[in-house]
Formats: structure tokens, C-alpha cells, sequence
């Protein structure tokens, strides 16, 4: 059922983005057979658990940390993460840098924006990122690059409020483009859109989404 599953995604998406197969909670067995049917892009929530599988996986997936990350862990994850989403501060951004340095590594991030009317989800306030931003000591870190933005939507069934939260992070994402990122082309990306709103993110500017629920099935709470 997963290549299948993957293979009627596919046919929605446009060429241009990026799905993100969430494999959190899920065993090896599933990913490999994701793998298999031409997958390489993979989201974790958890450091530990991703450094477990990618331990028994091919070397050319590209792992993707979606979770909050945690300052103490991203030395865990910088030998071989291909993209950080859930970049939400300048001390998780600094500690980024510093690993990479020692890893002589750039290492790709996104910053993540908080655009949910719910008070659990994390990121920058919009206002609060525009001040950091405008600080420069950010571009100080040489060893980190900016590639985009990420957001989570309110999970909600009201379409509205969700369309209207995806084309929040959108402009968000043009406002930084054209104030900091004009001339830098890796500055691309806009990470939202999950199992129960990829469609509505996607009409909204989505370049990268992040499915679990509709290859691998439910969540296997662990």
C-alpha cells in the first residue's frame, strides 16, 4: 500500500515540490519500503529516533528534522542531516553554526514562523524574526544557510483559516526575500502542508510538503 499510497501523491504534486515522507513513529521495514518505491526525502520529530534508523537505512535518503529541536541534540543530527525546518531561535541557530564548523559543513535550515492560532506550536513571531533579522549578528554564521521558511497550520477543519494562516507564511517569506535573501537563489523554500492540508498549501505557494498519515497510515504511538 505505501507505493501506492506514494504514487497517488505524486500525481498531485507539481514537479517543483517536494514531499517529505514523515516516517516518525514508523519501523525501518516501512521506510525501506517507501525507499524502494523511489522516496528519498524522509521527516523526523526526534532526534534519537532518527539517528536509530538512519543507522539501518541507505546512505542517500535525505533526512529531514521537522520536530522541535532541542540545543543539546543538534550535535546528534549535523553529520548527516540534509535539512533543519524547525529553526526558531538565534542560540538553536548559533549552536547549528557551531557544529557545522566542526564538521566542516554549511548546513541547510529553515526558519520556522509561527502562523497557528494555537499557543502549543513552535517558531518565531513574524515581528520578533523581522528584528533579529534586521540585527545582522545572524550573518555572522557562516556555516549555517537560510533556504526558506516553515509553518504548521491551526489543525482545524475550518479550510478559511487554514488557507489564510498558509498565505500568512507566505508572505512572510516574500517579505524576507526581498528585505534579506534578494540576491540569494537557495532562498526557495516554504516548508507547510501535512496529510490534512497539503492540497490548500500547495494553491497557497507550498514548495515542500510533509505526509505521514496518507503513505504510511495512522501514527504508531510509541
Amino acid at each position: 500500500m505505501i507505493k501506492e499510497n506514494l504514487e497517488r501523491i505524486r500525481k498531485e504534486l507539481p514537479e517543483d515540490v517536494t514531499l517529505v515522507a514523515v516516517s516518525k513513529t514508523k519501523p525501518v521495514e516501512d521506510i525501506l519500503e517507501a525507499y524502494q518505491a523511489g522516496q528519498r526525502d524522509f521527516g523526523e520529530n526526534k532526534v534519537q529516533e532518527m539517528v536509530d534508523k538512519k543507522e539501518q537505512l541507505p546512505g542517500d535518503i535525505r533526512w529531514h528534522m521537522i520536530g522541535h529541536l532541542q540545543t543539546n541534540k543538534v550535535k546528534y543530527i549535523v553529520p548527516f542531516v540534509t535539512l533543519i525546518h524547525s529553526v526558531d531561535s538565534m542560540k538553536l541557530m548559533q549552536t547549528i553554526n557551531k557544529e557545522a564548523i566542526k564538521r566542516n559543513k554549511v548546513q541547510d535550515c529553515l526558519l520556522e514562523i509561527h502562523i497557528a492560532r494555537e499557543p502549543s506550536k513552535f517558531g518565531f513571531d513574524f515581528n520578533e524574526l523581522l528584528s533579529l533579522l534586521h540585527d545582522n549578528e545572524w550573518q555572522k554564521l557562516d556555516h549555517i544557510r537560510i533556504c526558506g521558511v516553515m509553518g504548521m497550520a491551526t489543525f482545524t477543519d475550518d479550510e478559511d483559516q487554514v488557507r489564510q494562516e498558509f498565505r500568512f507564511l507566505h508572505q512572510c517569506y516574500d517579505t524576507l526575500k526581498s528585505d534579506f535573501f534578494s540576491d540569494k537563489d537557495y532562498f526557495r523554500e516554504r516548508s507547510m502542508g501535512m496529510s490534512g492540508d497539503y492540497r490548500i498549501a500547495v494553491e497557497e505557494g507550498s514548495t515542500m510538503v510533509r505526509i505521514g498519515t496518507l503513505i504510511f497510515g495512522e501514527r504508531n504511538y510509541l
